[in-house]
């Protein structure tokens, strides 16, 4: 097995940052009713910054597949043309293809026609999808398939959170319900678009910091929970998920099928519990112990869970101090599959990590409660 290594990682933000005050501007009133929800849950999540791949009229400014090929490219800042020709395997990873066909990963591909004819693999999911097809380019380059990959995680959700998309759902049912529902307004508030790109090989830098990747655990508990944040379909009275392929386009429509949902009471019974289970078994199983690690990046969606994480850790003799914890959520949003990425990107470039220390990374999905854990090594 060869070592695989973390190079390079890039970003790409869309447009100007948009603050709290702003989001409407962007995403729109629905039926020119401000939200009872909005002020409550930026509250809670306490994000402050966000990007939107749209302008104030909604009218899109990048695609998802543009917001990735964006990130690709400053991964090399020169020699563009001569350095993208080299990769051998592109993984993309998220939640919100802008088609169901192609794959995602094909449509980025086709963005950078500079690239060679290569191994392409989409990773379908949420917030875990980025690093899944990481996952993916790791077992390659260590069982030696490949040289070198690039991985990606993005989002491009804001078109979908527009106000018009849930306008005939509320005049159709004016006269039982006249604002919508929590578990689809609560998300409005939470996410963002953006796109992060990481480039992995079989050599470390010779000039400048490497990550070592030292290993990627991923698992899923959705044999022992029901969805939990869906899109695309509804659920029916007894958890069951109904797909789209089951509504008349009427109801597609005045239900508002497409929009993103969350069952908030289901994501707080079991977001932390699974997460906790699964970090104990990683820790078991590479014999280590969480004060071997110098820095905590959790992927938090809410900065609520910070202070649940923190004590539940406490409570199992695993506490990381807060020191040792690094997010940039407040500033940057919650940009699902990009988020892992983001954080990374922000430590690996603006902080001044060193030769030796370790880095634990959590990733948790609520779509149906997976998780990932990755520990890395700067060389």
């Amino acid at each position: 097995m060869q070592e695989v290594y973390i190079t390079k990682i890039s970003k790409f933000l869309p447009n100007k940052v948009v603050l709290n005050d702003e989001i409407e501007d962007y995403l729109g009133k629905i039926n020119g009713i401000s939200s009872k929800a909005r002020r409550i849950v930026l509250r809670s999540n306490k994000i402050k910054k966000r990007y939107y791949a749209i302008d104030k009229k909604g009218l899109a400014t990048h695609t998802n597949s543009q917001l990735v090929a964006e990130s690709i490219k400053k991964l090399f800042k020169e020699n563009f043309i001569d350095e993208i020709k080299k990769v051998d395997l592109l993984t993309a990873g998220t939640s919100s293809p802008d088609q169901f066909m192609p794959s995602h990963a094909i449509m980025v591909h086709g963005e950078i026609p500079e690239m060679n004819s290569i191994e392409v693999m989409t990773a379908s999911g949420n917030c875990c999808s980025g690093v899944q097809g990481m996952k993916y380019a790791f077992l390659n380059i260590a069982t030696g398939q490949v040289n070198n990959a690039i991985c990606t995680g993005s989002e491009r959700l804001s078109r979908t959170m527009r106000a018009e998309q849930f306008e005939k759902e509320i005049t159709t049912n004016l006269d039982e319900k006249t604002y919508l529902s929590f578990e689809k307004d609560f998300l409005r508030w939470m996410l963002s678009d953006g796109a992060a790109s990481a480039y992995l090989s079989n050599e470390k830098n010779t000039d400048s910091i490497s990550l070592k990747i030292d290993f990627i655990e991923y698992i899923s508990y959705a044999n022992k929970a029901e969805t939990c944040m869906y899109m695309g379909g509804e659920k029916d009275e007894t958890g069951n998920l109904i797909s789209f392929k089951e509504f008349s386009p009427e109801e597609i429509s005045t239900k508002s099928i497409f929009s993103i949902k969350q069952d908030v009471k289901l994501l707080s019974e079991n977001i932390l519990k699974f997460g906790m289970n699964k970090l104990i078994e990683t820790l078991n199983k590479h014999k280590l112990n969480v004060s071997e690690f110098d820095y905590f990046l959790p992927h938090l969606s809410s900065y609520f869970f910070e202070d649940k994480i923190y004590e539940l850790l406490k409570s199992h003799d695993l506490e990381i101090s807060k020191e040792k914890w690094f997010t940039n959520l407040e500033y940057v949003g919650n940009v699902g599959a990009a988020s892992p990425f983001l954080m990374l990107e922000e430590l690996m470039n603006n902080k001044k990590i060193k030769v030796g220390e370790k880095i634990l990374m959590m990733i948790p999905e609520s779509a149906r409660f997976s998780y990932v854990y990755i520990s890395l090594t700067v060389v």
